[in-house]
């Protein structure tokens, strides 16, 4: 057994990571920073849009063909452009419709870490669950996945907002890579997730064992997500975090709530994000004649976010699911109002309705509508909601508890890898 207090080595895989906005982004970037905090040493790799990181942290880019860029995605790769197995490997899987990116991914970071074998004491993958992790523990590198929560709910989302067969049909297609990911991590020694809802639905929908799971949930920093008393909150305006412009966020439920706020009050939304080009997001905005009154907003540092919610009179977490919902506890801490559903772990998450949030159905324009409507005429509930959310958020979580609590795991990991081997 190795010395409990002995610096470790990780290798910390990420397929993708938006500096600003979404969760795998933020998640390397907070959790790599922390673990050197710690002292131990940590390497990522990672596909792009690359995630921003400490300048202690070394960034390894294992570029793919980007097939599913902002400015063209979906695009098809020139064969010129086909250099490598992992390429091939994208192309062939794009080509049947599918998202090719964990798959080619976890081949390049197989393919760097094979000649690194000794360099490492483990590797942690970031929801990647492609084939390549179980190649790059046969090179003998123990592997620990962390699972946010079970891709097949977006799946299951998007089939059951499909606009007739064809797109339902391209649907099942894209999501086809969520079969390699229940194979590969019902094949991991240890999964990471981030609540106990995670967990149950993980087991439930990728036949994962709940042996294997141990819940370390996501932090944030409540030094930097902090009230900001100098600011003068806008009375009429909302807030709402949108990572990924997909039914499961459930943005169209807070737009249409807008309008129904739109008849008696001057409400304001600024959405954390921006609208996919195809999506029906614009097209829901336009519907409802809502354009000069959403305002998005992407690209910007956490200082400029942390400003945008001290300026907000309330947040709203609108999501049909959420595995933990970063956006919940970064509202929480600063103090803002929190309107949520109670999709997935968020009850989990954001606490008592009339507490620390309140609460709502997932999928209900009218329910967020009366919510925000309360919020927004009784200063004294919001103040006390919001402040009671700071508690609750600095009381449970931070990024240090979680990299603490995660390297208990890697610890065990590597005890158990010695056990076996």
């Amino acid at each position: 057994m190795a010395p409990v207090d002995r610096p470790l080595k990780i290798a910390l895989l990420s397929y993708r990571g938006k500096p600003h906005c979404g969760g795998q982004g933020v998640y390397v970037h907070h959790l790599s920073r922390a673990l050197t905090d710690l002292g131990h040493h940590v390497e990522v790799l990672s596909g792009q849009p690359y995630p921003v990181l400490d300048r202690r942290v070394p960034l390894h880019q294992l570029p793919s063909l980007d097939i599913f860029n902002d400015a063209y995605p979906g695009r098809m790769p020139g064969f010129w452009e086909v250099k490598s197995w992992a390429d091939a490997a994208e192309v062939g899987s794009f080509m049947t419709g599918a998202f090719s990116e964990p798959l080619a991914f976890s081949i390049r970071a197989w393919q760097l870490l094979r000649s690194r074998v000794r360099e490492f004491d483990l590797v942690h993958d970031n929801q990647s669950l492609g084939y390549g992790l179980l190649a790059i523990e046969r090179d003998g590198l123990p592997v620990l996945g962390t699972i946010h929560h079970p891709i097949t709910v977006d799946r299951q989302l998007e089939l059951d907002h499909a606009r007739g067969p064809v797109e339902r049909l391209g649907k099942r297609r894209w999501y086809s890579f969520t079969r390699m990911q229940a194979r590969v991590a019902r094949r991991l020694q240890r999964i990471i997730t981030v609540s106990e809802s995670s967990r149950d639905d993980i087991a439930r929908d990728q036949k994962v064992p709940h042996r294997l799971m141990h819940v370390v949930p996501v932090g944030v920093d409540p030094e930097l997500f902090r009230p900001l008393p100098e600011v003068v909150r806008r009375p009429e305006q909302i807030i709402t975090t949108a990572s990924a412009d997909v039914p499961m966020k459930g943005l169209r439920y807070l737009l249409e709530a807008m309008a129904k706020l739109r008849t008696e009050r001057d409400v304001r939304l600024v959405v954390i994000g921006k609208p996919r080009k195809g999506g029906t997001t614009a097209e829901t905005i336009d519907s409802l004649g809502l354009g000069q009154v959403v305002d998005f907003i992407s690209g910007v540092p956490d200082e400029r976010i942390v400003e945008l919610y001290a300026t907000s009179s309330a947040a709203v977490v609108p999501s049909l699911y959420e595995g933990f919902s970063l956006p919940a506890i970064e509202a929480m801490s600063t103090g803002t109002p929190l309107v949520a559903t109670s999709g997935g772990a968020l009850p989990e998450v954001a606490g008592p309705d009339g507490q620390t949030c309140v609460s709502v159905p997932p999928g209900d324009a009218e329910a967020l509508a009366a919510a925000l409507n309360r919020v927004l005429d009784d200063p004294a509930m919001a103040a006390r909601i919001g402040a009671a959310g700071r508690e609750r958020v600095t009381s449970r979580w931070s990024w240090r508890h979680t990299a603490e609590q995660t390297v208990e795991h890697y610890r065990a990991l590597l005890d158990e890898w010695q056990l076996n081997r």
